[in-house]
Order: C-alpha cells, then sequence, then structure tokens
C-alpha cells in the first residue's frame, strides 16, 4: 500500500498578499469566485459546512453554495442533521477549497433563515424533478432501503402528476452571515499566503497576514 504520508504537492501557481487583496472580503470572494468559474472547474459552488449540535459534537458536509448577498445563502431539509444544528446553534463556518488554482477560502460567521418568499422563490426555478425529490425525502432520517425512496418518489410523481409541488414547509434556505474571512493561495515551501479579514470597530474590515 501507498505511504499516504508521502503524498505530496507543491504549490507555485500565484502569491496572494495586502497588495493584491481587495480591502472588502465579499469583493475578494467575487475575484476568486469568477476566476474559478473561468477556469471552468467541476464544482466550482461546492462548499463545505461545519456545523456543531447543541451537545458540541461538529460534523461537516458538502453542500452548494446559491447566492451571496449579505452573507452565503445555500438551501436544506430543515430537519436535516445540519438543519437542526443551525436552527439549534445558529453559527457555522464554511469552506471551499479550488484545488486547481491552489486556492482555499474559509468563512465563518451566524446563521440566519432566509425569508420564506426568497426560498420559494428559489424553490420554484429549480427542476421539476428535484422539486419531487425534497418533497419525497425525509433527509437524513434512517428508511428500511433504497425500494423506500423510490416508492415514496413515485407516490409524489403521481400525486402532482407533472405540476410544481409547494415548498416544503421543512425546507428551505440559510444565510452565513460572515465575521471572519480567510483568504489561502498555496506557495512554495508551505510557505503559503494567508490573509484573515475581521470586521474592526469601525464597521471596516482590518486586513491581517497570518503565519501557514
Amino acid at each position: 500500500m501507498i505511504n499516504i504520508a508521502e503524498i505530496r504537492k507543491e504549490y507555485a501557481l500565484q502569491k496572494f498578499d495586502t497588495h493584491h487583496a481587495h480591502a472588502n472580503p465579499f469583493e475578494q470572494f467575487n475575484n476568486w469566485f469568477q476566476e474559478a468559474l473561468n477556469a471552468e472547474l467541476p464544482e466550482p459552488t461546492a462548499m463545505h459546512l461545519a456545523t456543531v449540535s447543541p451537545a458540541g459534537k461538529p460534523s461537516g458536509r458538502i453542500v452548494l453554495l446559491k447566492g451571496v448577498d449579505t452573507g452565503f445563502v445555500f438551501y436544506t431539509n430543515y430537519d436535516s442533521r445540519k438543519g437542526k444544528d443551525l436552527i439549534n446553534n445558529p453559527f457555522a463556518a464554511v469552506t471551499f477549497f479550488w484545488a486547481e488554482l491552489e486556492r482555499q477560502v474559509r468563512i465563518e460567521g451566524g446563521i440566519e433563515k432566509v425569508k420564506a418568499e426568497f426560498s420559494d422563490e428559489y424553490f420554484k426555478s429549480r427542476p421539476l424533478e428535484s422539486q419531487y425529490g425534497a418533497v419525497a425525502s425525509p433527509q437524513s432520517q434512517v428508511v428500511e432501503n433504497r425500494d423506500f425512496l423510490e416508492r415514496t418518489y413515485q407516490e409524489v410523481l403521481q400525486k402532482f402528476d407533472g405540476q410544481h409541488p409547494p415548498r416544503p414547509e421543512n425546507w428551505g434556505g440559510f444565510r452565513l452571515l460572515p465575521e471572519v474571512f480567510e483568504f489561502w493561495q498555496g506557495r512554495k515551501s508551505r510557505l503559503h499566503d494567508r490573509l484573515r479579514y475581521k470586521i474592526a470597530a469601525n464597521d471596516l474590515w482590518k486586513i491581517e497576514r497570518l503565519a501557514p
């Protein structure tokens, strides 16, 4: 078996310092995100979402970014594990890793639900099959087998017969409201560039360089 500890990659594509950084982290994120789109990465919107249960137990999973406004918006079943975590402990962290660009963005902050009409609008924009899937799936709940899911999905198909279903009340969006951003650019000799943005007392963002 290969020695996992010997797997290494040297990072040398770009550099990132305060001279290259935008004063506003949202603008800096938009710049990097656009570059990820231009590079035609396979899943540029994929982000790792970390939550913590009321008992203090962390968990993580990949979700897809669906909007950036005053925060970072994503959607899920409110009765799922992450949904319950976020409702009971409304703080989270997300991480984007764009390996082909040797970049990572970490964002931490509080969580709020998006307005119902905002969730309604997005739900209607989804492919019809995805809408049916959201209605049929008791996300994160134990089910007996795959047949249960297929059978439930078919029941939803028959019930709505090609029509758009209403958004389930337990399905909708969350918005992460950033308190901290960190932009990471891989560099040679593991001397990576790390710039952290934190809100200062005057509501402006303070940029700090972190040791790698």
